[in-house]
């Protein structure tokens, strides 16, 4: 079977331009390089409700615009609220923040969480009442069995928190209701936002519906309505599925205008522009000093360059200088009595641009400079990679040594080299993924202590046979530098690498030392800083204990990179791409890096870096070699402010200096039809999560594990993409002509995820799933528990949300949002007493505790 969809018409005439995108980090930077390609769950509450998108440690910004989500509310229950939502005409870029509120209203009344044919069928649902007029609003409505009473609701800010009001009511629905008074009819452009899914009328009329599992973002959805003379009813239902929700709404104008028409030109989205230009955006308007058509130039949309000339754009506007831009961003984006960053970009070994933003201490008011320290991360790995590959010209080692030579009792030690554990190919489980890891994260350990801890740990795959991320293994090179050199870690950097380069203010994090111009780390909860864990670096090793500065980090770069520290055969070996057992196997993981760096492609443009973090701490360090540009960004919070996503600066800041060296992008337009087939509905292995494709009447929806759904939009019959982000996916077939994988690109880089065979779920007697329940000990403080939830079976692994699990056999179990089953196993009395869990190629067997 096959739908037609409407086609987004790419259009790539001419050559030559740039892109923004995002750069988070492995492990110890807390989005892992491994697995994922996800979309971050929703936190409506963070500073302001924005999340992003992260693949193999990327994180892409969806917006720049967003607003502060912990909005204060003043209710008619709590504190008075003045006067009603009635509103005398319509003031452009101010958000309705009076309305009358109704709800929670459960989407299902049954105890189960609803499904999401039931969940979809409440959401297309007219609203079980009539509103008339205001003394209508005022009385209260009859649903089901139960009387709801309208509250008059006020909001301080922009987003208005349904938390505040309808508590945080999981798989529910609340009303909002307005009136809008005006002399004249009037066309205007609504912005509208929602968490999670939405649908608006006005004046009876449906005019917008959106479901989504997504967090609330200013202006997310744009509405081109007219308002009648004389009085308008604004009606908004807003559904939950989980966690928070709430919604924003406001009529755009020549100040928010021209923020979203320069956005909206470096995402390629022409029929946007459209909207918006009809809507009066002053198509010469700048933000952060750039006009749409500097932006449309910096991203290399030469399209959306074309079509700004064909509607007036004046060209001879000059565009601003890249430090002027750069400073721009950052102060728009952080707040000077906040935590912040540090900006250093340098080209040709000339320092272009260096500045602080923010404070390091909050408690004392102390600002970040270009000398403030900042703790770095998996940036470390650069370094214990170098003393490895040092000791190797020294002819102390090789990296095809093996593990056992340093460490003798190593389980399966002789199978794993140091090649190996610096690719993240050895299989070797990542200790920082234990459940007791982060209780114990602030007291001191010795190296060997902490290897005890891990090396019991059964192998997530055999050495070589495929790429995951471990710090497991850059601790383990750490210790080896240690026991090889006859020197301490610190030291040995100190003497080789520190020293010849002048870093002075570069050293291994020692928590027993005070340090001057020191960040305390800090982590974002509610929308407000909260000082973050504290680890004693012990805890990292190789893999993540250095502090630093953007300054020391340009002087490694530039020795590095212009040969100084490495010889030039052994930075090539640093900088080749990790074949899997020697093949040349299309693996978009291990194709991306090398020993210690991360190897991408931004536009055309060889990029060689790598990014950082703990709870606390944000880093990220990259150089374009052939164009000599060096940009480095450190950051004292994490989880950060959202819109302080360090990769997805440094892609803006690199775009901004380069973009004329950039391959274009293509800009698309809905503007012709195509047939999408039915068999593009599935599943798709992303190793640590599965992207599922969905169809709803004649739109295709991509979501990941846990994460929002997103609708994607057909470039092609085969070829897709995000509006919401710079992301692409092929859906490509086998010689049967079957779906058989899909490529995801995004930021330069590739993912190919091949498609999962469809397990059918089985009908069993459901009075089985009573001797599963309890819980099964996985080690290391991990425990999986089972419940039965009416007819249905749940798991939940310790820290993690719980999974519905779906019947094979009467002993088979599997999930849908994983590549994952489990296998309840009996002893002789015919008793549960353990479970075989399969996993990436990976067996545990955990026994039934309780």
């Amino acid at each position: 079977m096959k739908r037609i969809l409407k086609m987004r018409d790419s259009v790539n005439r001419y050559p030559a331009m740039p892109k923004p995108a995002e750069v988070s980090a492995p492990q110890l930077d807390w989005e892992k390089k491994n697995i994922t390609m996800a979309i971050k769950e929703k936190q409506p509450c963070s500073p302001d409700g924005r999340y992003g998108l992260t693949f193999f440690g990327l994180l892409i910004m969806l917006s720049i615009s967003t607003g502060i989500f912990g909005a204060q509310i003043a209710a008619q229950n709590d504190v008075a609220a003045k006067g009603n939502p009635v509103y005398q005409g319509l003031q452009p870029n101010q958000f309705f923040k009076k309305w009358f509120v109704l709800g929670p209203i459960p989407v299902s009344t049954g105890k189960t969480t609803p499904d999401q044919d039931k969940q979809k069928k409440k959401f297309e649902a007219e609203p079980p009442f009539r509103i008339k007029d205001l003394s209508s609003a005022r009385s209260g409505h009859q649903i089901g069995d139960k009387e709801y009473q309208w509250q008059l609701v006020a909001s301080e800010n922009e987003i208005l928190d349904l938390n505040q009001i309808c508590g945080k009511t999981e798989f529910a629905e609340a009303y909002a209701w307005a009136e809008i008074h005006l002399s004249e009819p009037k066309n205007v452009l609504l912005g509208i936002g929602s968490d999670d899914g939405i649908r608006v009328w006005l004046n009876g009329q449906l005019i917008h519906q959106k479901r989504s599992d997504r967090p609330v973002l200013k202006d997310q959805d744009l509405v081109s309505v007219t308002f009648k003379k004389g009085k308008n009813q604004l009606l908004l239902k807003i559904q939950n599925g989980r966690w928070d929700w709430g919604f924003c709404c406001r009529v755009l104008g020549s100040e928010t205008l021209p923020r979203k028409l320069v956005e909206t030109a470096g995402l390629g989205d022409l029929d946007t522009l459209e909207m918006l230009l009809s809507h009066g955006a002053d198509i010469n308007a700048t933000t952060y000093g750039l006009t749409a058509l500097h932006y449309a130039r910096i991203r290399g949309r030469d399209d959306v360059v074309t079509f700004l000339r064909e509607k007036g754009t004046n060209p001879k506007i000059p565009m601003p200088a890249p430090e002027t831009v750069v400073d721009a961003f950052f102060k728009g984006i952080i707040k000077e009595d906040f935590p912040g960053a540090a900006v250093l970009i340098a080209q040709n070994g000339e320092i272009l641009y260096q500045k602080g933003f923010g404070y390091a201490n909050l408690e004392n008011q102390i600002p970040i400079t270009p000398q403030t320290k900042f703790r770095i991360g998996s940036i470390t790995k650069q370094f214990t990679a170098s003393a490895i590959l040092k000791l190797q010209e020294e002819s102390l080692l090789k990296v095809t040594d093996r593990l056992s030579k340093f460490l003798p009792d190593y389980p399966r030690g002789d199978e794993v080299t140091i090649h190996h554990l610096l690719t993240h190919t050895s299989g070797i489980h990542d200790y920082t993924n234990h459940p007791e890891f982060a209780s114990a994260v602030e007291t001191y350990i010795e190296a060997e202590e902490m290897i005890e801890l891990f090396k019991a740990d059964k192998f997530d795959f055999d050495p070589g046979e495929k790429w995951s991320y471990s710090n497991s293994g850059y601790f383990l090179l750490g210790y080896i530098v240690e026991k090889v050199s006859g020197q301490s870690l610190k030291n040995y950097l100190k003497h080789h690498f520190f020293d010849p380069t002048g870093m002075t203010n570069t050293k291994v994090h020692d928590s027993k030392q005070t340090r001057k111009n020191e960040t305390t780390g800090y982590s974002y909860a509610g929308g407000e800083p909260k000082k973050a864990v504290n680890w004693d670096m012990s805890r990292a090793g190789g893999a993540g204990n250095l502090h630093s500065t953007i300054q020391d980090l340009y002087r490694w770069n530039e020795a590095v990179f212009n040969g100084k520290l490495l010889n030039q055969n052994t930075l090539k070996s640093a900088f080749t791409p990790v074949k899997i057992n020697d093949k040349n196997q299309d693996d978009a993981h291990s194709s991306q890096y090398g020993y210690g760096w991360t190897l991408m492609e931004k536009r055309g443009l060889k990029e060689i870096g790598h990014s950082g973090g703990l709870p606390g701490w944000m880093s990220y360090l990259t150089r374009y070699p052939k164009q000599n540009l060096t940009i480095t960004i450190l950051a004292n919070a994490s989880p950060t402010n959202p819109n302080l996503v360090l990769s997805a600066l440094a892609d803006r800041i690199a775009e901004i200096y380069l973009w004329q060296q950039m391959k274009p992008m293509e800009s698309f337009a809905t503007d012709k039809t195509v047939d999408i087939s039915d068999d593009y509905i599935g599943q798709y292995d992303y190793a640590g999560g599965i992207m599922t494709i969905t169809r709803e009447r004649d739109q295709l929806f991509a979501q990941l594990t846990g994460q929002p759904k997103f609708e994607i939009f057909p470039q092609s019959e085969t070829e897709f993409f995000w509006k919401v982000v710079d992301a692409q996916i092929t859906f490509v077939r086998n010689k049967k002509g079957e779906v058989a994988h899909i490529i995801h690109h995004q930021s330069g880089q590739t993912l190919k995820a091949p498609r999962l065979e469809q397990k059918s779920v089985v009908q069993i007697d459901t009075a089985t799933y009573g001797d599963y329940v309890g819980e099964y000990d996985y080690g290391h403080g991990a425990i999986l528990t089972i419940t039965k939830e009416g007819n249905r079976l749940l798991a939940q692994m310790t820290g993690q949300p719980k999974f519905e699990i779906f019947p094979q056999s009467e002993t088979e179990f599997f999930w849908k949002v994983a590549n994952a089953q489990v296998t309840f196993v009996k002893n002789d009395k015919g008793n549960v007493n353990k479970i075989r869990h399969y996993q990436a190629g990976t067996e545990i067997q955990a026994p039934k505790i309780k």
